[in-house]
């Protein structure tokens, strides 16, 4: 099932980057944005993570934590935070359960190979655990501020 705005987020129990386990039920009552991307330390990955722990601040006073969710190990997400300073939560879906219930597992294509991996995405939650808003084949630059924006005019409405 690919996500769709007004569909309701999938349940989810993942480790985050310090070991603890996230879940839905855990996030549920406040807004809040997911991320999905392919790999760490990758070029793309590391200027989105470094783009929206630079916002960090920003999405705290809306009260909006940003977490990224990726099929790399915890002790992987833990090299990458330190290695770049970065601020916000990372979830480990090594299993890719949630993600291919997301509908971000996908079949992709890189100089004629053919080969499975994420598809960068990014979801802002509402407080009932529902998609408000969907970006799909997510370019990096200015993709973090467009989703502070849309997270400040969710949070106002």
């Amino acid at each position: 099932m690919a996500l769709a705005e007004g569909s309701a987020l999938p349940d989810f129990s993942l480790p985050d980057q310090t070991g603890a386990t996230v879940t839905l039920a855990d996030l549920k009552g406040k807004p809040f944005v997911l991320y999905f991307y392919p790999k760490d330390d990758t070029s793309g990955c590391t200027s989105e993570a470094i783009a929206f722990s630079g916002l960090t601040s920003d999405f705290d006073a809306l009260g909006v934590p940003v977490i990224g969710i990726s099929p790399d190990p915890v002790k992987k997400h833990v090299k990458f935070v330190e290695k770049h300073d970065l601020k916000v939560r990372l979830l480990s879906d090594e299993e890719k359960i949630f993600l291919e219930a997301c509908g971000v597992w996908v079949e992709k294509s890189m100089y004629g190979k053919k080969y499975m991996g994420v598809e960068r995405t990014t979801v802002l939650v509402s407080a009932d655990g529902t998609v408000a808003k969907l970006w799909s084949k997510v370019k990096v630059p200015g993709h973090a501020e467009a989703v502070l924006e849309a997270a400040k005019a969710h949070s106002s409405s």
